[in-house]
């Protein structure tokens, strides 16, 4: 994926987290969306961005992004 096109899912997931982020549990809300409208490709990419680096990721979509990885059992362990 190019630069341009991870630039585009940072900004969309940091959208989706400002427009959800008056719900009781924002983060569980955002993750379902990700899950349900994202494509794998896509999903694949924000959760390598965010154990990479994530530093242009809102708190919120951080929060949603690691749920992401961990219902997908793409978690990395930090002692590995």
């Amino acid at each position: 994926m190019s630069r341009s096109q991870l630039d585009t899912l940072i900004h969309m997931v940091n959208q989706i987290a400002i427009n959800n982020a008056h719900y009781g549990d924002a983060a569980e809300r955002i993750h379902t969306h990700l899950k349900k409208f994202w494509a794998r490709s896509m999903k694949r990419q924000i959760v390598d961005y965010l154990q990479q680096d994530g530093s242009q990721l809102s708190p919120l979509a951080r929060q949603a992004i690691e749920r992401l990885a961990q219902s997908q059992g793409e978690v990395r362990s930090e002692s590995a």
